[in-house]
């Protein structure tokens, strides 16, 4: 045995597996210029870097759904026996809107309407159109009941339907009545017109407004403009001319436009301020996220319906393209946007990012802006949104409601809340729109990088 262990043969073999063995070691240990494509290293990304297939999308945009379906029934119940009424011939005092996440009539639950009826269109799948359908219908069937039923100081003390029966400001009217002519003019529904020109009513003619006729407020400053109320109103105002052939509602939303923009648009940022006071000198400019996004969005839905030959459509459409190139320069490396644009320190908030996700997105798929400049970063804003969206369906890292300010505090301490509905129709509408824009196959990941080219 011994003379075995010590024949040279073996001492050379085992030399041999030794070195073999140490030198296979270097060789998966040692990443360098010469031995490694350093370039190729997979990057340690806080959130999805890829091309998300349409599967992937409309899995994220079935989780959002299937979580509202359940929390936003369409309901009267009796407060007492807790059971459902379905005749309003029983409507008394005893008779309520059974509640439970969210409520129906808010202008957050117009923009999830809409964006309910955009995912049907690009997926195809009825069960976002039958949604709304079923909620319109109750709308149409109670709303009329109550107003006949009840006076309006009751209606208002109860909080009956009394956003559409009795609309006091534009955030009432505006989301959820331009929501209800999209559904009137794509035929789903013929049963709204009568809330549909209430609504209007108080958006074209009720609401108060400067001298000029811009849209005003009289909080917290006497003669203050919105930002959001560009969504408040245009969307309104610009369906409403589709749904009528009438030029002066189209006359309005353009004039409101061009008016907010002389007043509130940063030309050097590329981006709008929130609030501006007709007193005021000089205008503290505090760019929030969320408006920014409202601002956006309207001059998004103003541009789908606006007939091109209309003597605003150019200057509108070259607004738009100014406000999403100020835009891009403040995504963060995240592919969220913070609460306050231009202040890095301030927190990332979802339902702005979700906003300009649909805008920059829909403006590719209409073809107003590049998709190769442009669909990357929506791309990039959608995993990120993604990354919000927890088991439940919920959405957050959404701001809640928010007022207006003139120092920084109040905006970077905003809280964020899951119930804060403001981040929902957003996020849908989002991913209706990244769906479609995925559905050319143009995304590619080229040299590590997301790359959209034209097809």
């Amino acid at each position: 045995m011994a003379r075995l262990i010590n024949s040279p043969c073996l001492l050379i073999f085992f030399t041999v597996i030794f070195f073999t063995k140490l030198n296979a070691q270097q060789k998966t240990t040692v990443k360098n210029d010469v031995t490694t494509p350093l370039h190729a290293l997979q990057p340690d990304y806080s959130i999805p870097y890829k091309a998300m297939s349409q599967q992937e999308i409309k899995s994220w945009l079935d989780k959002v759904f299937n979580y509202l379906d359940t929390v936003t029934p369409a309901r009267m119940i009796n407060k007492v026996t807790g059971k459902e009424v379905t005749d309003i011939a029983m409507l008394d005092t005893n008779i309520i809107i059974e509640q439970k996440d969210f409520r129906l009539t808010s202008y957050e639950w117009g923009v999830t309407y809409s964006a309910m009826l955009r995912a049907a269109e690009t997926t195809g799948d009825k069960k976002y159109a039958e949604y709304v359908k079923k909620r319109f219908d109750f709308l149409a069937k109670w709303i009329p009941a109550v107003k006949e039923k009840f006076p309006v100081d009751y209606i208002r003390k109860k909080n009956l339907f009394v956003q559409p029966i009795s609309p006091h400001a534009l955030d009432d009217a505006g989301a959820v009545c331009a929501a209800m002519i999209k559904a009137t003019v794509t035929g789903s529904q013929s049963n709204l017109r009568t809330l549909i020109d209430n609504y209007i009513d108080f958006v074209a003619n009720k609401e108060y407004r400067l001298s000029d006729g811009t849209l005003g407020r009289n909080r917290p400053q006497k003669n203050t403009l919105w930002l959001d109320d560009l969504y408040m109103g245009v969307p309104a105002l610009a369906q409403m001319g589709k749904l009528t052939g009438d030029s002066k509602y189209f006359d309005d939303a353009v004039k409101q436009v061009k008016q907010f923009s002389q007043r509130m648009f940063n030309e050097q940022k590329g981006l709008y301020m929130h609030g501006w006071v007709e007193s005021m000198e000089p205008h503290p400019e505090f760019r929030w996220a969320r408006a920014n996004g409202w601002a956006l969005m309207a001059k998004a839905e103003l541009l789908d319906v606006l007939p091109k030959d209309h003597p605003g459509y150019n200057f509108v459409m070259q607004q738009f393209k100014r406000h999403v190139a100020g835009l891009a320069l403040y995504q963060s490396g995240s592919g969220l946007w913070h609460q306050l644009l231009d202040r890095n320190d301030s927190y990332l908030e979802t339902s702005a990012t979700a906003i300009y996700a649909y805008c920059i997105a829909h403006a590719c798929n209409k073809g107003w802006i590049d998709p190769v400049t442009y669909a990357p970063m929506a791309m990039l804003a959608w995993n990120a949104i993604t990354t919000k969206i927890n088991s439940k369906g919920q959405v957050e890292g959404t701001c809640v409601g928010t007022g207006m300010s003139f120092e920084p505090l109040f905006y970077y301490y905003r809280p964020v809340n899951v119930y804060a509905a403001h981040g929902y129709g957003p996020v849908i509408l989002a991913g209706a729109e990244i769906y479609q824009l995925s559905g050319t196959n143009g995304f590619k990941i080229n040299d590590s990088s997301l790359q959209y080219y034209k097809q």
